[in-house]
């Protein structure tokens, strides 16, 4: 009789980590956009875009970012905040402005992660440097780059 009175209360308790963890606010998470409609929102709220051409799965790259990145609570949460995050699938055919875009900054249909401001003009960092990256980023050096661009937006 013992053990059935346990095995309740481990039910019990089992159920209520459940309902606290689903009461819980969710993880930040980013919505994407797509090229037009974000560049639309960047121009009607006056934000910086982040555009990130993206294949996913199987990329190393895109996978860092993602999982270093976009899926850290704290990256996420300034992203949506801060910026308007555009996203270009590049396993799907890609529109004409998002090629003229990507040809622009020499992406040569491969990953690319664009800084602009909200008129589709190119940031630059303190050294006059464009502020775009072909490779993987760590996390600590993209949120100095989220504040160095907000920053500039003040």
């Amino acid at each position: 009789m013992g053990g059935a009175v346990m095995d309740k209360r481990c039910v019990m308790f089992a159920a209520l980590i459940c309902l606290f963890f689903a009461a819980m606010p969710a993880i930040a998470e980013i919505h994407w956009y797509k090229l037009d409609e974000g560049m639309k929102m960047a121009a009607n709220e006056h934000k910086p875009v982040i555009i990130d051409f993206f294949y996913g799965k199987g990329c190393p790259r895109c996978e860092s970012l993602q999982k270093q990145v976009y899926d850290n609570p704290a990256l996420a949460k300034k992203i949506a905040d801060d910026f308007v995050p555009v996203r270009v699938d590049l396993t799907k055919k890609l529109t004409a402005e998002e090629t003229a875009l990507g040809n622009q900054y020499d992406f040569k249909n491969d990953c690319l992660l664009l800084f602009l401001d909200h008129n589709g003009k190119i940031i630059k960092g303190p050294a006059g440097k464009k502020l775009c990256f072909v490779d993987s980023i760590e996390p600590e050096q993209f949120m100095q780059y989220l504040d160095m661009v907000r920053e500039g937006y003040k």
